[in-house]
């Protein structure tokens, strides 16, 4: 039984196990893997995931503990968890998902208190866009969010947690899809916002599009996402690597 603090051995076997693939992934990324870490943490780091389902990736959200296998959920964050918990065991790292699936960035305003600031990252990774878009077209009676709001609002969450986390390491990672049909174009938008806060704040930013862009080099669109949207594990695991190319770590 795993502890309510610890990856299970077995958890960090398959962790590993992916992580070990990524190899066979190398060709369909747009940069190598660094032979150091160029950012390597620090002895009790905080590592945070935000997002929204592809970040929650079927968590159990009542178990809320650092480091555990079913709070991690079955994506790229519990590949992160594993590669860097197996990587660095001397240095007690906390790796926690907050991921929410169907969350936009109004959903992320209203819990950023209770599953942000209070658990004091010291590397937050935020994913989210998708829903902002497709909310306005499946939900266009109830929800009617527009690009702008998107920017005003991901710009405040950032604006409020660089003051009240001095410090913190923000991440933010762009929004994707394989989907090309005419409802997801406007996704190109929110992916240019996500990019212009980034280099506006000086922020590290993930670029999983042209990730998954390249890898179409590789394998058809539905080996990486399945729905042109939710990761299969061989997405997952390229996002893992994207996001540890760009991270550092």
């Amino acid at each position: 039984m795993t502890s309510s603090h610890s990856l299970s051995r077995r958890s960090l076997l398959q962790g590993a196990g992916s992580i070990g693939a990524l190899g066979l992934l190398g060709a369909a990324t747009t940069a190598a893997r660094p032979a150091e870490p160029s950012n390597p943490p620090k002895k009790g780091s905080v590592i945070l995931f935000q997002g929204d389902s592809i970040t929650d990736a079927g968590r159990d959200k009542k178990t809320p503990d650092a480091n555990h296998a079913a709070a991690l959920g079955n994506g790229y964050p519990a590949l992160a968890a594993g590669a860097l918990l197996g990587s660095y065991p001397d240095l007690e790292l906390k790796i926690f998902n907050r991921g929410i699936s169907g969350n936009k960035v109004p959903d992320l305003e209203a819990r950023w208190q209770a599953d942000t600031i209070d658990l004091k990252p010291d590397v937050l990774s935020i994913l989210i866009g998708v829903n902002d878009l497709w909310h306005t077209l499946a939900f266009g009676k109830t929800y009617k969010g527009t690009i702008q709001d998107y920017e005003t609002g991901y710009r405040g969450l950032l604006e409020r947690t660089a003051k009240e986390l001095p410090g913190v390491r923000i991440v933010i990672c762009e929004p994707f899809t394989t989907r090309t049909d005419d409802d997801f174009k406007p996704l190109a938008g929110y992916r240019a916002v996500a990019r212009k806060l980034a280099e506006e704040m000086k922020l590290t930013f993930v670029p999983f599009q042209s990730a998954f862009d390249a890898a179409l080099k590789a394998a058809p669109a539905g080996f990486w996402l399945g729905d042109g949207i939710h990761p299969t594990p061989p997405g997952h695991a390229l996002m893992l690597q994207t996001w540890r190319d760009a991270v550092g770590i």
